[in-house]
């Protein structure tokens, strides 16, 4: 199973905003196995789900998991379109967020993010 988790701060920190998240650790978990090294995606802005045509290959294609901070409902529609399940956490380290998903465990509760509000009166008029 590959799941994605936007991050921030270098790699460090589990980013907000999914949706214009350049930085994502995409990790290949596969049962029975400990946990891999995760490849480091950069997304350009043409490949950022709010600019995004779905007109070709994607680096988040086949990702069946994508954790962020916040995102939008636009970018959760989405998502959903390319088969990928949003998880929103208030947890802050990537590694715990993975670690928790892969025990089976509810994540911590997200946290208010004034741009999350943004997006939702964005996507009031997004395409997706």
């Amino acid at each position: 199973m590959k799941i994605a988790i936007a991050a921030k701060d270098n790699w460090a920190r589990v980013s907000g905003h999914a949706g214009q998240t350049r930085d994502w650790l995409v990790f290949d978990c596969q049962p029975g196995l400990p946990i891999s090294e995760p490849r480091r995606v950069q997304l350009s802005k043409e490949q950022l789900p709010h600019f995004c045509q779905d007109d070709g290959p994607h680096p988040l294609h086949g990702v069946e998991i994508a954790v962020a901070a916040s995102a939008g409902d636009g970018y959760m529609r989405h998502m959903e379109k390319w088969g990928i399940q949003v998880l929103l956490t208030g947890e802050k380290i990537p590694l715990k967020a993975l670690e928790t998903i892969l025990a089976g465990e509810a994540l911590p509760d997200t946290r208010f993010d004034i741009t999350t509000t943004l997006c939702k009166l964005r996507d009031l008029f997004s395409r997706h």
